[in-house]
């Protein structure tokens, strides 16, 4: 958890029921604060979660164990409580959304050195690389730059991160698998290979188009 989130969530709670102080412990009351905020935020808006579950989850994921759901499942559940838990956007708010994609993807299309490397990812070399590719279900090494179609960085790492290429948006794993160790491409992709309809909270709107720029630093297994 970021600072920032942490400290996000921590300022959002209203008054939290405090029970008798016992005495101090700093390491158990900053474990214990973090537990009450957290507790506070999803009462409020995941009522009805079963505790036991969450708090095996939350221990699995903390301790880097095995979990007990495949990142996949994880991510079809989430998305499809998020989709459950949005409004439906009206029709011709939708058709706008979807003709001003189609108007950006095909003037990408046109740019110089632009080339598709899965329907609706498209790429451009800005640097070579010469190593090997990843495989669908190994890990990547990646310095990266997030932006929406106006420009906007909605997300960039300062330092290469590591990811699984299962965990990462579909457009991704469509680029990565084909860029050898040391490139980085301009990546464009379509709204369907990344967070489609939903969108992804207040960041990026249902329908927008992504553009990337990805470095690829290394790889694992």
């Amino acid at each position: 958890m970021s600072r920032q989130l942490l400290l996000s969530l921590c300022l959002a709670v209203p008054a939290i029921h405090a029970a008798p102080t016992p005495p101090a412990d700093p390491a158990h009351d900053l474990a214990y604060s973090i537990g009450a905020s957290l507790g506070e935020r999803l009462r409020q808006d995941a009522p009805g979660l079963q505790l036991d579950a969450l708090v095996e989850g939350l221990r699995q994921a903390y301790e880097d164990q095995p979990l007990a759901l495949s990142e996949q499942r994880i991510g079809q559940i989430l998305a499809d409580y998020e989709a459950q838990a949005t409004p439906a956007t009206p029709a011709s708010e939708v058709d706008g959304k979807l003709a001003a994609e189609r108007r950006f993807m095909a003037n990408e299309r046109a740019r110089a050195g632009v080339r598709e490397v899965a329907e609706g990812v498209l790429a451009t070399e800005l640097q070579a690389g010469t190593g090997q590719r990843p495989t669908a279900d190994g890990r990547v090494q990646v310095r990266y730059t997030g932006r929406l179609p106006d420009g906007t960085v909605f997300d960039q790492s300062a330092q290469p991160q590591w990811f699984r290429l299962g965990s990462v948006i579909e457009g991704w794993r469509d680029a990565l698998q084909q860029m050898p160790v040391g490139a980085k491409w301009r990546v464009v992709i379509a709204s369907d290979k990344a967070y489609g309809a939903e969108g992804a909270g207040d960041l990026i709107a249902p329908y927008t188009p992504l553009v990337f720029e990805i470095e690829l630093v290394g790889i694992g297994g």
